[in-house]
């Protein structure tokens, strides 16, 4: 079972702060007799890489999650949670370089974007239970392992991201970026505004967080 939901809202607020400092940086450099600044690259740059983290994305997953153990001399223990995890997708800004951003004499704007990645992946413990505790029978002086359970939920981050990834969260990530910031710069003059994707496979990390 998962849900997705786009972060609209968040990226909205986040891309309209970095607009709105470079829109009054811009109109601090006209005036009447004067001529008109035109922005370049790094004034670009500099004010999207305020952005930071860009979230644009976020995978809600569920997933049943077993690990058993084997105990010395023998006898195995098991546990076997069902967990709730979230994985965010996004853009990091601070990638970005002002060879990155062209713009042309028409108000045109190409930029080449870092490419996607999964920017946190954390699970969710008001959502997440254990489902079974158990240890062979016939061992009962066996004591059970108290970092089991914390390796469980380990294991569960390693397959809600290998599952987000399958599902394309850095293919939609991506998209959800774009469309955002060609809408916000767009609203400074800037028609079109076009992004190139380099080569090679997308980056991703993890981050183990407990909400």
């Amino acid at each position: 079972m998962w849900k997705r939901i786009k972060f609209w809202t968040i990226s909205s607020i986040l891309i309209a702060l970095g607009v709105t400092a470079l829109y009054y940086r811009h109109q601090a450099t006209r005036g009447v007799g004067e001529t008109r600044r035109i922005l370049d690259g790094p004034a670009v740059v500099q004010q999207i890489q305020q952005l930071k983290q860009l979230v644009t994305i976020e995978y809600v997953l569920e997933k049943a999650i077993g690990l058993e153990e084997e105990k010395i001399p023998f006898g195995s223990e098991k546990v076997s949670l069902l967990v709730q995890a979230t994985v965010l997708g996004g853009i990091d800004f601070s990638e970005l370089e002002p060879r990155d951003v062209t713009i042309g004499p028409d108000k045109s704007l190409t930029i080449q974007l870092p490419r996607s990645r999964i920017l946190h992946v954390y699970v969710n413990d008001k959502e997440t239970q254990v489902w079974d505790r158990s240890k062979t029978w016939w061992t009962p002086w066996v004591p059970l392992d108290p970092a089991l359970e914390q390796k469980a939920r380990l294991a569960a981050l390693e397959a809600m991201q290998a599952a987000a990834l399958e599902k394309g969260i850095l293919s939609n990530a991506q998209e959800n970026a774009e469309a955002t910031l060609r809408q916000s710069l767009g609203l400074l003059g800037f028609d079109p505004v076009r992004f190139r994707r380099g080569a090679g496979s997308t980056a991703s990390k993890t981050t183990d967080k407990a909400h």
